[in-house]
C-alpha cells in the first residue's frame, strides 16, 4: 500500500505541474503575445522533455525498491521437485522480458528528451534498411520460439502419465468448497456418475463397483507424503475452478465435463517447512484461482506434507465412506443400477481407466 501511494503521489506531481505549464502556455496565447507564446512554447517543451526524463529515474528507482520490498512475498518457499522447473521457467522469462524493457524504456524517455522539439532542427528522412528489418525480426522472433518450445517442455512434463506408484488423490471443485478422495487399501477409486450425485454422495459414487467400498471421501486435511509422486485427479461439479498449490508451483483448471490432472513430488514436510520458514502455524494450502462466484473465497483446503510412515499411519486411520453411510449404501444397491450414466461419467471412467 506505502509503494501504490508514493507512486500515485509522484503522478499526481507530474499531472500538476503538466497542467500548471499548459494553463501558462494558454494564457499567453489568450493574451495575444504571439512571441510570447513561442517563448513558452520551448520551455514548455524542455520542461516535458525534462520532467519525462525524471519519470524514468524516480519511476526506475521505485520500481527496483519496490521489486526489492516484495521480494520474499513474490517468491514463496518451494516445495516440489516440479516446481523447480516452472521456477526455472519463469524467472528466465522474466529475466529476458526483463532486459528487453528496460531497454526499450530508457530509449523511450530518453529519446522523448533528445529529441525534443526545436526551431533549428530537421528531421533526417531514414526510408528504409533491409539488414536492420531483419535484425529485429529475426532476434525477438528466435528468442519467442525458444521460450515457447521451453514452455512446451515444461508442461508436457508436469502433465505427462504419472508414475505406477504415485499416490492418487481425486479433487473436485464446486460452489463453493473442495472436496476429496482417496483409494483405499485396494489402490483403486470406484467408479462415478453424475446422476448419482445427492446432498450425502456428493462424489455419486457408484457402490455397485468393488473398488469403491473402501474409498475415503473428504477427509478434514489433504494429507500426501514426501518424496513420492503424488498424482492429482481433477474434475468440477458446476462452473469452471482452478485447483493452485502455490508451494508446489501446480495450477491446473477444474472444468465440468472435462477431468484434468496434474503430478507432482514435494520435497518438503509441513514440519520441515515450519522450520524453513520461522512460522509454527505454516500450513500448505490448496485454494481455487478462478473466480467462481460469491463465495469464492472460501474455497481453501490445508494440505498436510509427511513423512512416508506418517501417511502411512494417517491414511490407516481413515474411515471409509461405505462404512459410515451404510444407508447411502444401502439405498443405492435398490437404485443405482436403473440410472444410466451420463457422457461426463464415461469421460470420467475412462480417464480413471487411463490413469
Amino acid at each position: 500500500m506505502i509503494t501504490i501511494a508514493i507512486g500515485l503521489s509522484i503522478l499526481l506531481l507530474l499531472v500538476v505541474l503538466f497542467l500548471l505549464f499548459r494553463i501558462g502556455t494558454l494564457a499567453s496565447i489568450f493574451r495575444g503575445s504571439s512571441q510570447r507564446a513561442v517563448g513558452t512554447t520551448k520551455t514548455s517543451n524542455k520542461v516535458n522533455s525534462m520532467l519525462l526524463l525524471l519519470f524514468l529515474i524516480v519511476g526506475g528507482i521505485a520500481f527496483a525498491w519496490s521489486f526489492s520490498e516484495s521480494w520474499d512475498e513474490m517468491n514463496q518457499p518451494l516445495a516440489s521437485l516440479h516446481g523447480e522447473w516452472t521456477d526455472e521457467l519463469f524467472w528466465t522469462t522474466m529475466i529476458i522480458i526483463g532486459i528487453v524493457f528496460v531497454i526499450t524504456q530508457v530509449l523511450l524517455f530518453w529519446y522523448s528528451y533528445k529529441y525534443q522539439h526545436q526551431d533549428d532542427k530537421r528531421a533526417y528522412y531514414y526510408p528504409h534498411n533491409n539488414k536492420l528489418e531483419l535484425i529485429w525480426t529475426m532476434i525477438p522472433a528466435v528468442v519467442m520460439a525458444i521460450l515457447v518450445f521451453a514452455g512446451w517442455k515444461t508442461w508436457t512434463n508436469i502433465t505427462s502419465a504419472a508414475p505406477a506408484d504415485a499416490v492418487v488423490v481425486e479433487v473436485m471443485g464446486k460452489q463453493f468448497n473442495w472436496m476429496v478422495r482417496y483409494p483405499g487399501a485396494d489402490g483403486k477409486l470406484g467408479v462415478t456418475k453424475t446422476s448419482l450425485i445427492d446432498a450425502t454422495n456428493e462424489f455419486g459414487i457408484d457402490f455397485s463397483d468393488p473398488n469403491a467400498q473402501d474409498d475415503i471421501v473428504n477427509p478434514l486435511e489433504l494429507h500426501i507424503p514426501k518424496g513420492k509422486p503424488v498424482l492429482f485427479k481433477i474434475r468440477s461439479r458446476d462452473v469452471i475452478h482452478s485447483v493452485f498449490l502455490p508451494h508446489f508451483r501446480q495450477k491446473m483448471d477444474a472444468v465440468p465435463g472435462m477431468p484434468t490432472k496434474f503430478w507432482f513430488v514435494p520435497t518438503k514436510t509441513t514440519y520441515e517447512m515450519q522450520s524453513e520458514t520461522g512460522n509454527p502455524e505454516f500450513k500448505y494450502e490448496m485454494a481455487c484461482t478462478e473466480i467462481c462466484g460469491r463465495g469464492h473465497f472460501a474455497m481453501r483446503y490445508v494440505v498436510v506434507v509427511d513423512e512416508q510412515e506418517d501417511y502411512e499411519a494417517w491414511l490407516a486411520e481413515q474411515k471409509a465412506f461405505a462404512s459410515q453411510n451404510p444407508d447411502v449404501v444401502a439405498k443405492f444397491q435398490t437404485t443405482a443400477a436403473e440410472k444410466p450414466a451420463t457422457r461426463m461419467d464415461a469421460a470420467s471412467e475412462e480417464e480413471k481407466t487411463e490413469l
